[in-house]
């Protein structure tokens, strides 16, 4: 698929082909040595909840708590390796054209400086507007005045992250005080 390229699976389920170059919802910093500085941050946080989630396998701690922080373990994993690896193995891609697998020159991007694909996209459409009033801002409607509940384009090591994070939220307080 080419950059912006989309499926539509059902009305509120797009496959929507992006490129994340930096944090969630795309943000990012310091261009270069800012990307080198998030994957090594992300390295040490993942090498930390890894240390975090083995001790609590030793003191035999109950499933939930365990469950919760093994999805944020797994989806920042996975979210790294794409990373790491993805600028790697593909040519660019751009709005015109395909990356390339293994292309003869190499990649776009040494190693820990790739982009992470996210390709999940949820449009919950809530209001249809005509014009958007004038004292509401643009982002909130759009160019094209209907109100999107859910923007965000993501992926599946993502959703990892935001189920194990709303796991240890809702079902696993007593644990989160007690820690």
């Amino acid at each position: 698929m080419t950059i912006g390229q989309e499926h539509m699976i059902a009305d509120w389920f797009i496959i929507h082909f992006t490129e994340n170059n930096g944090m969630a919802f795309g943000l990012e910093f310091a261009g270069e040595w800012g990307k080198l500085a998030l994957s090594i941050f992300r390295i040490l946080a993942v090498l930390a909840i890894f240390v975090y989630l083995f001790i609590l396998t030793r003191r035999k701690v109950k499933f939930g708590p365990v469950f919760g922080i093994s999805m944020i373990l797994a989806g920042a994993l996975g979210n790294i390796l794409d990373s790491a690896f993805y600028g790697m193995i593909f040519s660019a891609s751009s709005y015109h054209t395909v990356a390339q697998l293994f292309p003869e020159s190499g990649g776009y991007a040494g190693f820990l400086h790739g982009k992470v694909v996210d390709m999940f996209y949820f449009p919950l459409l809530i209001i249809r507007q005509t014009e958007a009033p004038s004292w509401i801002p643009d982002f909130i409607f759009g160019n094209d005045n209907h109100f999107i509940f859910f923007r965000p384009v993501f992926n599946i090591a993502d959703a990892a992250i935001t189920t194990g994070v709303l796991w240890l939220l809702l079902f696993e307080r007593k644990f989160l005080k007690g820690h």
